[in-house]
C-alpha cells in the first residue's frame, strides 16, 4: 500500500472512534448528570524521501469532556439534587473517592444517602452523610447544609478543581482525579431537581452523519486507489 492508502486508514480509524464516542453519547441522552464527550484528533507528519515530501496522518488520540452545565428537571424527590454552577458532588466507592453530577440519591437501610450504584455522600468533611428516617421533613439549601425537622445535620460536599481537564472519566457518570480538591463556593444545589444530561441530540446527530459521509467518501478513496494499482500491475504485467 502506497501513502495515500495509510494516510486514509488512519483517517478512517479515527473516524471509528469519533464514532463510537458520538454513539456513547447518543445513548446517554437520558442519564442523570452525563457529560458530554468529544475526540481531538492529531496530526502526525513524516518527512519524505523527496526534497519538500512529507505524509501526514491523523489519529483521535484524545477524548475531552464537554462539562456545561445540563438542564435542570424538577422531580420533587427528597433526596434528588442538582447542582447549578462548577462543581460535584463528592461520593465514596469501593475505589476510593470520586465525583460526579449524577443527584439522584437513595437512602439506605443504614440512613446514608448513597448513588443509585451505592457508592455514598459525602458532607465537607469527607465522611457519609446521613437522614434520619424518622425524621418528618428532609431539606436541602442552596449552600448543601441537610436538616432534619428544621435542625442541620451536615451539608453535601459540593467540590471542584482548578483544572477539569484532568480528572479521569470513569464508569457510571463518576470522575477521579490527583488533583486536589477545592469547595466548589460559587456552586448552588437545588432540592427536588436533577441534572440531566448535556448532550445536544441534534448536534450528536448531525455529527454522527458528518463522520459516517467522511467515513463513505475515505472507503470510496480506498477502493479507488485499490483498483488504481491493480491496473497499474496488469499494464506493467502485460508490458513484461
Amino acid at each position: 500500500m502506497d501513502n495515500p492508502g495509510y494516510v486514509t486508514l488512519s483517517r478512517q480509524a479515527g473516524l471509528v472512534k469519533d464514532m463510537r464516542i458520538i454513539a456513547t453519547n447518543i445513548a446517554n441522552l437520558s442519564t442523570d448528570g452525563y457529560r458530554r464527550e468529544g475526540a481531538i484528533f492529531a496530526e502526525m507528519v513524516e518527512k519524505g524521501a523527496l526534497i519538500g515530501g512529507a505524509s501526514a496522518q491523523t489519529a483521535a488520540r484524545v477524548r475531552v469532556t464537554d462539562f456545561s452545565q445540563g438542564a435542570l428537571q424538577r422531580t420533587g424527590g427528597d433526596f434528588d439534587l442538582a447542582i447549578e454552577g462548577d462543581g460535584f458532588f463528592l461520593v465514596q466507592t469501593p475505589d476510593g473517592q470520586a465525583l460526579t453530577r449524577a443527584g439522584a440519591f437513595l437512602r439506605n437501610d443504614a440512613g446514608e444517602l448513597v448513588t443509585r450504584d451505592g457508592n455514598r455522600l459525602l458532607d465537607e468533611g469527607g465522611a457519609p452523610l446521613f437522614a434520619p428516617a424518622e425524621a418528618r421533613e428532609i431539606t436541602v439549601a442552596t449552600d448543601g447544609t441537610l436538616s432534619a425537622d428544621g435542625q442541620p445535620i451536615g451539608r453535601v460536599g459540593i467540590v471542584t478543581v482548578e483544572d477539569p481537564s484532568q480528572l479521569t472519566r470513569r464508569e457510571s457518570g463518576l470522575f477521579t482525579t490527583e488533583e486536589a480538591l477545592i469547595p466548589a463556593e460559587e456552586a448552588s444545589v437545588f432540592q427536588g431537581f436533577v441534572e440531566e444530561s448535556n448532550v445536544n441530540p441534534v448536534r450528536e446527530i448531525a455529527r454522527m452523519i458528518e463522520v459516517q459521509r467522511a467515513y463513505e467518501a475515505g472507503a470510496n478513496f480506498l477502493n479507488s486507489e485499490d483498483e488504481r494499482m491493480r491496473q497499474a500491475i496488469r499494464v506493467i504485467g502485460g508490458a513484461g
